[in-house]
């Protein structure tokens, strides 16, 4: 009998939420066949069976999240009878007791005893609650006297992260929980939502949605944010976009966008402003050798993905430009690898496909700066000759906007970095990246 475990699915992802099984207990499963689907704060990801046999348990029901190396099925490879089998469970989440000192055993004179107290029957203890996730672990503490009201829903009752949230989340724990940075009761209008009104229609937050929320609000919270922005010349990577479009599609089968001239000159301007590609760590930063940039890929209205685009500084434009075009395709069919998600160094959102004027995008933590391109369209600008003489025109214009943490650097650092990727977009001889 060999045990299927929740696969390592990167390595800041502790947990995994199987969505779909392909086989159920009876049926034959060969190597490497896709044998259960998870997914995960990142990605989701096809599971495939590491052995012929039979599947004699399935142990993890659809919509249960477990740790990665939980046992989630058992497969018989050479056709014995199934054996129960489970997962030693983590010691379990209780008070400790106080220590007791033993009493002196030397002789003592005999003394009358006192009279015994009546005897009161004490409440039996709560059974020990089974956990095995630090996160779940740190739910249960949050929620203090409350945490008795969490029933494990999972195998040998052990308790899942839905079983804490329930709890978290209830009206009665939210009516008496405090907000910590002011210690004041939080209002119970803002905890108890208003009823949907007849004839509207409810639309429950998706995974992504809670995840993307969650996110959010904890960078707001750990991160000075300030945005940053300058206009930007597009006119001369206009005129070469127009100049090699045609061929360029037909040679690559995607349209060159102004997202991969951005990408290269941010890359290149990033050498110069290192304290952009870093990390914030508990004392400081890290200033990371290479730029990982994530990208931050729409998905058809559902969610977002940021899938990196790796050692960036050494990829031209074209490079780059093939590499977006790919990750966005596979992350928008759900065909990204786990690895092509995570340890990004700095992070491009870009909204400028909708038209959008100014974004201020919100910093994806540990980094310290996320860069949003904005739409591009013709307006008049004033143009100065040689002689210094003026005249107007009409180019290619769009904004570019930074949100930085304030911990990391400076106004003028960020300022003086916009200034450097501005003059990068306006002047560089693109021409020669093609």
């Amino acid at each position: 009998m060999t045990d299927v475990r929740m696969p390592e699915l990167g390595e800041t992802i502790t947990q995994g939420t199987i969505t779909r099984w392909f086989k159920e207990v009876g049926d034959t499963v060969a190597v490497s066949e896709a044998l259960f689907e998870v997914s995960t704060e990142k990605v989701d990801a096809e599971v495939p069976s590491p052995l012929a046999g039979t599947i004699t348990k399935i142990l993890i029901g659809l919509g249960e999240t477990v740790d990665v190396g939980t046992i989630v099925a058992e497969i018989d490879a050479v056709g014995s009878a199934p054996s129960s089998v489970t997962a030693s469970p983590a010691p379990p989440v209780v008070p400790e007791e106080p220590q007791t000192v033993p009493s002196s055993t030397a002789a003592q004179p005999p003394t009358p005893a006192p009279p015994a107290p009546p005897v009161v029957e004490a409440a039996p203890p709560a059974p020990p609650l089974l956990v095995t996730s630090p996160i779940v672990r740190k739910l249960i503490n949050d929620l203090g006297s409350d945490a008795n009201l969490v029933t494990g829903t999972g195998p040998d009752g052990r308790v899942t992260r839905q079983d804490a949230e329930k709890v978290a989340f209830s009206t009665e724990h939210l009516r008496t929980a405090s907000v910590k940075s002011s210690k004041e009761e939080l209002a119970p209008s803002r905890l108890v939502p208003p009823p949907v009104p007849e004839g509207a229609n409810f639309v429950a937050f998706n995974k992504t949605r809670k995840i993307t929320g969650d996110r959010m609000v904890i960078s707001k919270a750990t991160s000075p944010h300030v945005m940053t922005a300058v206009e930007v010349d597009y006119e001369r990577i206009e005129s070469v976009r127009r100049k090699n479009q045609g061929q360029w599609r037909r040679d690559e089968g995607f349209t060159l966008t102004y997202l991969p001239f951005i990408c290269r000159a941010l890359v290149q301007v990033l050498r110069q402003f290192p304290h952009l590609n870093a990390s914030v760590v508990e004392s400081g930063l890290v200033l990371h050798d290479h730029v990982d940039l994530n990208i931050a890929i729409d998905l058809n209205f559902e969610g977002l993905l940021a899938p990196v685009v790796r050692n960036a500084e050494d990829k031209r434009l074209g490079a780059i430009a093939r590499e977006i075009s790919d990750l966005a395709t596979r992350a928008r069919s759900s065909k990204l690898r786990t690895e092509e998600l995570i340890g990004g160094t700095f992070t491009v959102s870009n909204s400028g496909p909708f038209g959008t004027f100014m974004v201020a995008p919100v910093i994806n933590q540990p980094q310290v700066a996320i860069l949003s391109t904005d739409g591009v369209s013709r307006k008049p600008v004033v143009i100065t000759d040689s002689e210094g003489g003026e005249s107007i025109a009409i180019h290619s214009v769009g904004m570019l906007v930074l949100s930085w943490d304030h911990r990391a650097f400076d106004g003028a650092y960020a300022a003086a970095f916009l200034r450097s990727l501005k003059d990068v977009l306006e002047n560089h001889s693109w021409e020669s990246e093609l």
